[in-house]
């Protein structure tokens, strides 16, 4: 099943700057180094490619995509299989995401639809998002009407002023009105019945990977509007029906190919290095060293990191920006580890399980997909092994990271969700598995929306990107990625006189007059 063309008519176009349409107009074509392919640098370098900017992309990791790379790995038979980071939702409004892909895939045939993702509680109550109507308010008022958890006498129960800001969020006043509460005292003050919270609202918390005791308030009600109130795309999303490295492989060849009229600047990849430290006096205006000593110097920089990188090469490059700025980006920091744990399971799952489910209060675990129903690499090995391939989740793991002998309690108690959530998996014997921790997303915690930089720097020709720097649109997690990414791109063509990028998003402020006046009345 293909994914569906957008179809919401009050989707917001940010327009950009106009300027010259080339860099080939300007007396010399710039050169600017991007530090990091993920989304952020892939959207980065592909604004700059297409005005004519010479660029080349740096990169740690042996793959491109960053959280959404994807790789080859071999059981221990020595079976090649296809593996990435995890399961990751393709939303109908992540119009700049989008955008991205189909520079090498038009049609975004790489993605395919999923008819639902249900919810499932410790007490087995489900909420599914089939069937919904994809038109605000009625979208999340038939969601909770509908939820076993969310009866009629909790709507009437609900605070409607103190729950205003929820309904009617605008960007970025949102951030300075809600940014001090987390999102758990927030629930807690408009009286959100507790069921309800811990089934959705939790769920969604959670894969920002953030407890909703230390997440932002702002970001919680920001992410109510995105995927609920603030758009009509609906509340169902696109998966990659391939391994991820073969999601980028489209837009590498479009933009490493020979220069064409609607690309006229050229892209280098780099990939194994890692930037150590840029510097700002020995180059015209900037050189960038990796870890191996070998220097690169460039125009302008965008730094397209995940935030321990960003601090690192920032601490090592004193004359970059200024004290202030500095000590901004001093105080990012990640969220907390999270573990994905893939299994290749000897026999299959049963038919009626769906192919993603979000789990509530069964912690550790927050869901499961069965990787071989949409995937096609993990399908070809599941119709080999007469098997399936699952996947768990595990967020928001407590901190300090777990030590070996937490870690391994840990998967033993994930995969004992798994087995009483779909018992036939219990009897599977495991033909292969890949553990990965990591700790490298965004905390998006309670004040931190006023020290998050920004794309914008204040050195001239050096941009941030990424889903952990602010921007003050309706956007988040792979969206924002993209966003910021463009963005860069837009800022960097700003100063050199040069046209950039059209954005969209969803509307800026809740579509409904009535609750922004109540909520204005509220404040």
């Amino acid at each position: 099943m293909t994914t569906r063309p957008h179809v919401d008519p009050r989707r917001v176009r940010h327009c950009a700057p106009p300027g010259l349409d080339d860099a080939a107009l300007l007396p010399a074509r710039p050169h600017v180094v991007v530090v990091g392919a993920g989304i952020a640098g892939l959207a980065a370098a592909t604004g700059l490619a297409e005005r004519g900017v010479d660029v080349d992309v740096v990169e740690r990791e042996d793959h491109i995509g960053g959280r959404v790379g994807g790789w080859t790995d071999h059981l221990a038979d020595g079976t090649p299989v296809a593996v990435n980071r995890g399961f990751h939702a393709f939303f109908r409004q992540y119009y700049n995401l989008r955008a991205l892909l189909r520079r090498g895939d038009p049609g975004l045939r790489v993605l395919t639809a999923l008819d639902d993702y249900p919810l499932i509680d410790a007490s087995g109550r489900r909420d599914s998002f089939r069937g919904l109507p994809r038109t605000p308010p009625w979208n999340a008022l038939g969601f909770a009407l509908r939820s076993p958890t969310f009866s009629l006498l909790d709507l009437i129960r609900v605070d409607p002023r103190a729950a205003a800001p929820l309904a009617a969020v605008s960007v970025p006043e949102i951030y300075h009105r809600l940014d001090h509460l987390d999102a758990e005292t927030f629930l807690e003050q408009i009286n959100f019945p507790p069921a309800a919270r811990h089934l959705a609202f939790e769920v969604f918390s959670r894969s920002f990977f953030t407890e909703p005791g230390k997440m932002s308030a702002a970001e919680l009600a920001t992410m109510f509007h995105i995927y609920f109130l603030g758009s009509s795309e609906g509340l169902l999303f696109d998966v990659a029906d391939t391994n991820f490295d073969e999601l980028w492989l489209p837009l590498r060849e479009y933009l490493t190919a020979e220069p064409t009229p609607s690309r006229t600047g050229t892209v280098r990849f780099h990939t194994g290095v890692a930037i150590s430290t840029v510097d700002t006096t020995a180059g015209p205006p900037f050189r960038l060293f990796d870890t191996t000593g070998a220097s690169m110097d460039a125009d302008g920089v965008v730094l397209a990191t995940d935030a321990t990188a960003l601090r690192r090469i920032v601490a090592a490059s004193p004359t970059l920006g200024d004290t202030a700025w500095q000590t901004r980006i001093g105080k990012l920091d990640a969220a907390p580890e999270f573990l994905v744990h893939r299994l290749w399971l000897d026999r299959p799952v049963d038919d009626d399980r769906p192919a993603f489910l979000g789990t509530g209060s069964l912690h550790p675990l927050d869901n499961i997909s069965i990787v071989d129903r949409y995937e096609r690499q993990a399908r070809e090995w599941a119709q080999r092994h007469g098997g399936s391939v699952v996947e768990l989740h595990a967020y928001a793991l407590p901190e300090p990271p777990a030590s070996d002998p937490d870690r391994d309690a840990l998967q033993q108690q994930i995969v004992a969700r798994l087995h009483a959530l779909y018992p036939e998996t219990a009897q599977a014997r495991v033909l292969g598995e890949r553990l990965l921790y990591r700790r490298d997303c965004p905390r998006l915690g309670p004040g931190d929306f006023a020290e998050r930089p920004t794309v914008a720097t204040p050195h001239r020709g050096l941009a941030l990107a990424g889903d952990g720097i602010r921007i003050d649109l309706p956007v988040a997690l792979m969206e924002r990625a993209a966003t910021t990414g463009w963005s860069a791109a837009n800022h960097l063509l700003g100063q050199w006189g040069i046209r950039g990028h059209d954005l969209y998003t969803v509307p800026t402020r809740g579509r409904s007059a009535l609750l922004r006046r109540l909520a204005t009345q509220e404040s």
